[in-house]
């Protein structure tokens, strides 16, 4: 297959990926192909981690850190886990090397938060709108519009689009000037502030052990080290192929996963255009906004780690609810 200036070998092109709609690897590298652009702004320079499916949706999958031996368009950064171990990563920065791991059978793009720039700092937060029952879509599209709130109060840009799964990922661009614990530390308040003025745990929860669940989390762990989740415009292993598509906020209270597919996301970009063009270009400052949200500011908090002091808690303005 052609793919702009390279040619990249495609295994077994007719051997069917999505047999509830008759899909192949073909479509399905074709779909990315067509999409590239669009794809290639989110996962652009960053470690790209594969999730791989090499009969389709029906069949076994596997994950695998490191990249097996690839052209040169393909790129590859070295990372270096807490715990001692260590692997290289692929790098998808042009459109023959996206089809290039699509071929490999990664149906999904699993990506860091961060870019092999700076590896430690991401440049994204996610709030990311999970489901604990089949039957609690419209309260992920009701929270979306409280995570909304927060953001424009604080001054941040918030970008929403289907997991291509159950749920709903709303993505700030951020500055990469915070290592990952810092920014999860803000998403997790703005998440706690997002159920509180829920005010219904039956509806919106932070609770972190799964079992005590009952109400859509309102998931800030995804902001650790070497979290990954499908980036905008990923196909999903759904049975009908399914993307993981970026709305307009007037859109959100209305929107439904399984209009978004492999099939109709390339109409959809043509009517549309690509929602997160722009993403990159408003990337905000995290730091000066801790206070407002009642968390420790950074280097307040690392200075007290260092020293053996409880971080101090800044005071909530007078008048103000919690």
């Amino acid at each position: 297959m052609r793919v702009r200036r390279h040619e990249v070998k495609i295994s077994n092109p007719e051997k069917p990926f999505f047999s509830e709609r008759g899909l192949t690897k073909a479509d399905l590298v074709q779909y990315y192909v067509d999409v590239a652009p669009c794809a290639l702004n989110h996962i652009r320079r960053r470690p790209f981690h594969m999730k791989r499916y090499p009969n389709g949706v029906e069949g076994d999958f596997f994950h695998q850190k490191r990249v097996p031996a690839h052209p040169d368009y393909v790129g590859e950064q070295f990372v270096r886990f807490p715990s001692g171990h260590s692997t290289v990563f692929a790098v998808v920065d042009n459109a023959a090397a996206l089809a290039w791991v699509v071929n490999l059978g990664c149906i999904e793009l699993h990506t860091w938060h961060s870019r092999v720039d700076d590896i430690e700092r991401p440049d994204y937060m996610l709030i990311d709108l999970d489901p604990t029952t089949d039957d609690q879509w419209d309260d992920v599209l009701a929270i979306a519009l409280v995570v909304r709130e927060v953001l424009d109060e604080l001054g941040l840009p918030g970008y929403p689009k289907t997991s291509g799964a159950t749920g709903l990922h709303i993505l700030t661009p951020i500055k990469p000037e915070l290592p990952f614990p810092d920014v999860r530390r803000f998403a997790k308040a703005l998440a706690e502030e997002v159920e509180r003025r829920v005010g219904d745990q039956r509806v919106a929860t932070t609770t972190w052990k799964v079992a005590d669940r009952k109400g859509v989390f309102v998931d800030f762990g995804q902001n650790a080290r070497d979290r990954t989740i499908a980036a905008a415009y990923s196909i999903r292993p759904t049975p009908d192929a399914r993307a993981s598509a970026p709305l307009r906020w007037d859109e959100v209270t209305k929107a439904d996963p399984a209009a978004f597919t492999l099939e109709t996301m390339r109409d959809r970009v043509a009517a549309v255009g690509d929602l997160t063009a722009d993403i990159w270009r408003r990337r905000c400052s995290l730091a000066s906004r801790f206070a407002a949200l009642e968390v420790t500011p950074p280097q307040e908090s690392r200075s007290a780690s260092l020293s053996g002091r409880s971080p101090r808690r800044p005071r909530r303005p007078a008048g103000s609810r919690r």
